[in-house]
């Protein structure tokens, strides 16, 4: 055995979270994919087998009330919050990020009041944030200016309504500070929005610490919940009783069932719903979140940049060097849960990857990009990824 592979021997020895790994599906894989798709939880399976034969073939309509699928949305985004740092009450699950995105845009420019026309973005975003984005300042007569979010601060100005940033790049995985940032954006008296794609589940978010306006997040990365399960949207409770969704629809209504054709919204999280919620993936969703019982994010994080310090160590050690350039932060506080790595041809090195058992993803035009996910990551996966990395550019 090399020395690296005794020290990834040692240290998966020593993590508290290893346990965590048999509460997965996983095979002889290395699964360096859970930023675009976590891993299937055991829990699933049995829970989406029961929702569809007895709750939905038995129960049918009753399980709205028997089952609890009315109340989903919000009973799942509790189970989220302190994955966030959020208190209950304040998140709600359905839709897509992207109907998210735009709930969240709009609103945060209503919020804002008047006189205040311009939206800023994270001029490195994922393109569909800029392109709900776009089609926000269409509606809402703003204009749009992105911007790198370490110009942000002395890009805001009076006229500033929302800013829309990526609390983790999702190409190359730097980490941005939220809490200098959202503050920047208060000082200039406009509202704070934050896609935790590429952290929730990852890492430390603290929204309610930081004064956070509104955020929206994904669950089928970090969080498992499965491919196209519903995102969330976070409303800081102060803001609820201001927060105009763009979407509203009779689930936000105040009486849903009370059909009424003028719309008065709900208080509370459940006024960023919309409609009827996709009841199968958000209870699969729900099942893969119970792997997080007494999980503490601190500890996920703490697994995290040992797991991404020892592949770099790794890379270097084994990669030729030249062969390969890091584009991710070396600083911790700069760096999310992956490491992405330049390289040439890199399209090819990772379908070569894939099929020696080492699954990331490719980033155009040369980034290969490794995400990290402690509940299943270990570091024997880490040094084999690193190894056969060498192997395919060597």
């Amino acid at each position: 055995m090399s020395e690296l592979s005794v020290k990834a021997a040692e240290l998966d020895a020593a993590d508290e979270l290893a346990k965590l790994r048999s509460q997965f599906v996983l095979d002889d894989v290395v699964y360096l994919d859970g930023n675009s798709l976590g891993a299937l939880s055991v829990a699933v399976p049995g829970r989406v087998e029961d929702v569809v034969r007895r709750q939905w073939g038995e129960l049918r309509i009753r399980s709205w009330d028997e089952s609890g699928w009315w109340t989903a949305p919000e009973r799942i985004g509790d189970r989220i919050a302190p994955l966030v740092g959020a208190a209950s009450g304040q998140i709600v699950v359905g839709d897509s990020t992207s109907v998210n995105v735009f709930k969240a845009v709009v609103g945060a420019v209503r919020l804002a009041g008047d006189g205040r026309h311009e939206i800023v973005v994270d001029a490195t975003t994922f393109p569909t944030d800029g392109y709900i984005a776009q089609s926000a300042a269409r509606m809402t007569g703003c204009t749009v200016r992105a911007v790198a979010p370490g110009d942000v601060p002395s890009a805001l100005g009076p006229r500033t309504a929302a800013v829309l940033l990526n609390h983790v790049d999702y190409r190359t995985g730097r980490l941005h500070d939220l809490p200098s940032l959202t503050a920047a954006v208060h000082e200039a008296g406009a509202v704070a929005v934050w896609d935790l794609c590429h952290s929730a589940g990852a890492l430390p978010v603290g929204l309610d610490e930081h004064g956070v306006d509104l955020a929206v997040g994904c669950t089928y990365k970090y969080l498992n919940g499965g491919p196209g399960s519903p995102a969330f949207l976070y409303v800081r409770r102060d803001l609820q009783d201001r927060f105009d969704s763009p979407l509203p629809g009779w689930n936000s209504h105040v009486d849903p069932f009370g059909m009424r054709s003028e719309y008065e919204p709900a208080g509370g999280a459940p006024r960023g719903r919309v409609g009827t919620p996709d009841i199968l993936s958000m209870l699969a969703l729900e099942a893969a979140l119970e792997v997080w019982e007494g999980v503490p994010i601190e500890a996920v994080r703490t697994k995290s940049l040992a797991l991404t310090d020892f592949f770099l160590e790794c890379v270097s050690a084994y990669v030729p060097e030249g062969r390969v350039e890091c584009v991710t932060p070396l600083v911790h506080a700069d760096r999310g849960s992956q490491v992405a790595l330049r390289c040439d041809g890199a399209r090819e090195v990772m379908r070569r990857l894939i099929a020696r058992g080492v699954v990331g993803d490719f980033r155009e035009p040369d980034i290969l990009r490794f995400g990290f996910t402690p509940l299943y990551v270990g570091f024997g996966d880490v040094e084999r990824a690193a190894r056969v990395l060498a192997g395919v550019v060597g």
